[in-house]
């Protein structure tokens, strides 16, 4: 009985299981960015921001 409670108690994996949703979810999100900003209209904005950027003191 004592082993059958360690066995349920026990949080061995935890910390596996954890990494794994955590990488799920960064995932998950650089795949929503990917589509984002193959848009033209975020493209376009962000190619403006790096141009203004690159002359700002010219």
């Amino acid at each position: 009985m004592r082993k059958l409670r360690s066995l349920i108690r026990g949080d061995e994996g935890a910390a596996t299981a954890e990494y794994a949703i955590a990488t799920m979810a960064a995932v998950g999100f650089a795949g929503l960015l990917v589509a984002i900003l193959r848009s033209d209209e975020v493209r376009g904005i962000l190619l403006d921001l790096v141009h203004r950027a690159l002359t700002f003191g010219a």
